[in-house]
């Protein structure tokens, strides 16, 4: 019996990425599509449909769809979410506006806070008080309660989110509010603070709780939508979902909590980096995405990427810490690094040249489309310096005006009193520079350095940029995968099943009964076990950890801990300090450790993951040069005449020194001077810098 396809879709914001897999084999059949911001659903069935037609492949052998969006993190970012509203304990309503009372930017006298997604009518209050240990000091007014819910109805409400007082102690007064409320309003989509974030920190739990009854609505029916036009299609394969933490879960559950899957396709790209890094032999990996819209960076140590319990979402400065939306979600820890080839290029007001964060997007997107745009990008710049070839853009699918991408960056480079080459040259330094510096940041706070990482590259046009910004950050060692244009898209292919469930437990380490803390455990892993088994996982190769987030009592911040197998407190306590000393060097003197809260993570293998990946070759015998073209690279300060290889013609063994550019559909691989390069046994091209 022939193992049953897997298809992947990652809607993008300039393409919709699909991708077919035969696990069986490893076969991959690569698709892009100009993602439609109107409806995006509708270019990727498109797409799809093209898909199918070029890998001949029946609709009815697809067993599985694993899909990503940004859609939800876009409703946030656009504020188009559903009218929500929200029920808090009396005297907490302005808890999303009173946030965390730090600037973050001390001397902005103009700055701007995040925006709350409830505005301050749609704020109504419960009587009702739990003290912090979850007991009862005011029974919730049911009666009064339904009142404030009717209000909110009368203004045309469709979704709630009730975040009340130390809720994540108990959430008695939760469930009984969303009991009463599915009672006697049975249209409105509720939200539990207690269900979707049951920590400790009333800011981050509300605004999770909130967020996810903002997009709650729009992902049921997204979903619904997505998986009607599936089985129109014909494709009679179960639909899962990328969650932020990088693990799959089932549709039900995706609806029930969409807020975990805001950063599905960034997390995608961070396990296609580790999955090919494994493949390659290499254990520490930063996992470089770089798509038309966005790049993020990713750490991943032993062939695993780096996971936290929180991020920011829709920040109102792109790059600044506390200018977002805190959402308390497991998500792979990503490095929000720079700009993606439909950035815009500008001149500033001190007249030095500004790349982004504004991108062209699909729509026009870059000048070089000929959809429209007028200012140059990203992707024109590289067009102009020789990385990229007009001829041969998505494997020659998609037409490229290079002639007007170069009168655009001629436009740009003459307000500065620049040459065109110059300012192409510029505009692809500055934008390097940047991904480079913020990494450098990023992954210094994590107690790392660059230099003991291998850079590896994903998406249209990280490996354009990937040879420059290794440079820039001293690594030697850059790697491209096969079929890295979409390796979001196989990495989802890649990945298993994943649930994360916490509790809290505010409890000092010394003297406190573990085996209540071994009580949490066992329900947090059925709570796991039992959605896992709902997706189809292969449970018998299930790995489920323990972790905590633990702190010196005093302190106001915790880290999340690994806990040893055997829960005794020396042990507990030296898998602590062993971490605390990782990240800050040193533990304080005759400090007293504490609980947080407990963590359980259940990660199991999904049917139809492949463990390979094959491209197939174009058909013919051919060489694996194709010619030559004049590159600029900064190293020489000219156009350098550099060969142009067909990714899919070289050899295992292959052994190459640069400058070289190797082309295939998706993407294109730029090296420079004083590499050594080779093509590796799974079919990554690894470039060594030796010079």
């Amino acid at each position: 019996m022939v193992a049953p396809l897997s298809l992947g879709i990652d809607i993008g914001g300039t393409f919709t990425d699909l991708v077919i897999l035969d696990p069986s084999d490893g076969r991959a059949v690569i698709w892009k599509e100009s993602t439609t911001p109107d409806d995006p659903s509708r270019g990727a069935m498109l797409g799809l449909a093209r898909l199918l037609e070029k890998g001949g492949i029946p609709p009815e052998s697809i067993g599985r769809v694993v899909h990503a969006t940004t859609l939800f993190t876009n409703a946030l970012i656009e504020r188009k979410g559903a009218a929500t509203g929200l029920l808090t304990t009396a005297g907490f309503a302005d808890v999303l506006e009173i946030g965390r009372e730090r600037k973050y930017e001390l001397y902005d006298l103009f700055l701007e806070m995040p925006k709350p997604l409830v505005p301050r009518p749609w704020r109504r209050e419960a009587i009702e008080r739990l003290a912090p240990d979850g007991k009862v000091e005011t029974p919730l007014d049911t009666k009064a309660m339904l009142h404030e819910v009717e209000f909110l109805v009368q203004q045309g409400i469709t979704s709630l989110a009730i975040c009340f007082l130390h809720a994540y102690a108990n959430p008695a007064h939760e469930q009984l509010a969303a009991e009463l409320i599915a009672r006697h309003f049975p249209g409105m989509s509720v939200t539990l603070s207690s269900d979707i974030a049951p920590e400790i920190r009333e800011y981050p739990r509300c605004v999770t709780a909130v967020a996810n009854a903002y997009v709650r609505p729009i992902a049921e029916t997204y979903l619904d939508n997505l998986e009607t036009a599936l089985k129109k299609a014909g494709i009679p394969g179960g639909l899962f979902l990328m969650l932020s933490n990088g693990g799959l879960t089932h549709v039900a559950e995706a609806k029930r909590a969409p807020v975990q899957l805001l950063e599905s396709g960034p997390a995608a790209g961070a396990l296609a980096g580790a999955w090919f890094g494994r493949h390659a032999g290499l254990d520490r990996v930063l996992a470089f995405d770089m798509g038309g819209t966005t790049a993020k960076l990713a750490l991943v140590d032993d062939g695993e990427p780096l996971v936290g319990w929180g991020f920011e979402a829709a920040r109102t400065k792109r790059f600044l810490r506390g200018s977002g939306l805190p959402i308390q979600i497991a998500t792979v820890e990503l490095i929000e690094i720079g700009a993606g080839g439909g950035s815009i290029a500008r001149r500033s007001e001190l007249g030095t040249l500004h790349v982004g964060p504004e991108s062209a997007g699909a729509e026009p997107g870059p000048v070089c489309y000929a959809r429209g745009g007028k200012e140059p990008t990203v992707t024109d710049s590289d067009l102009s310096l020789g990385y990229l070839n007009a001829d041969f853009f998505l494997g020659g699918a998609m037409r490229i005006d290079q002639a007007k991408a170069e009168q655009a960056l001629g436009q740009l480079s003459a307000t500065m009193g620049l040459d065109a080459l110059r300012g192409a040259f510029g505009i692809h330094d500055v934008v390097n520079e940047n991904m480079a510096g913020a990494a450098r940041v990023a992954i210094a706070e994590r107690g790392r350095v660059p230099q003991d990482y291998a850079l590896l590259a994903t998406g249209g046009a990280a490996p354009v940029h990937a040879w420059h910004v290794g440079r820039k950050l001293g690594v030697k060692h850059v790697v491209c995968p096969p079929g890295a244009g979409a390796g979001s898209t196989i990495g989802m292919l890649m990945a298993p099943a994943r649930i994360d469930r916490v509790a809290s437990f505010n409890m000092p380490l010394i003297g406190t009964d573990l085996a209540l803390a071994s009580d949490i455990f066992a329900r947090l892993e059925a709570e796991g076990v039992k959605l896992i088994q709902e997706t189809g996982a292969e449970m018998g190769l299930a790995r489920i950890r323990r972790l905590a987030d633990m702190r010196y009592i005093g302190q106001g911040f915790e880290i999340t801990v690994t806990l040893p197998d055997s829960l005794d407190q020396q042990n507990i306590l030296a898998a602590f300090e062993r971490a605390y000393r990782g990240l800050f060097g040193r533990t304080p003197p005759g400090a007293a450790a504490q609980f947080v809260a407990l963590r359980v993570s259940v990660v199991a293998p999904m049917p139809g993951a492949g463990g390979k990946l094959r491209l197939d070759k174009p058909g013919g015998s051919h060489a694996a040069l194709k010619g030559y073209r004049e590159v600029f690279f900064a190293d020489i300060g000219e156009r350098l005449p550099t060969p142009v290889y067909d990714r899919y013609a070289l050899e295992v063994g292959t052994d190459i020194m640069g400058p070289a550019v190797f082309e295939e559909n998706e993407s294109t691989f730029v090296v420079g001077p004083g590499a050594r390069i080779s093509l590796l046994p799974e079919g990554s091209i690894l470039a060594e810098y030796v010079a």
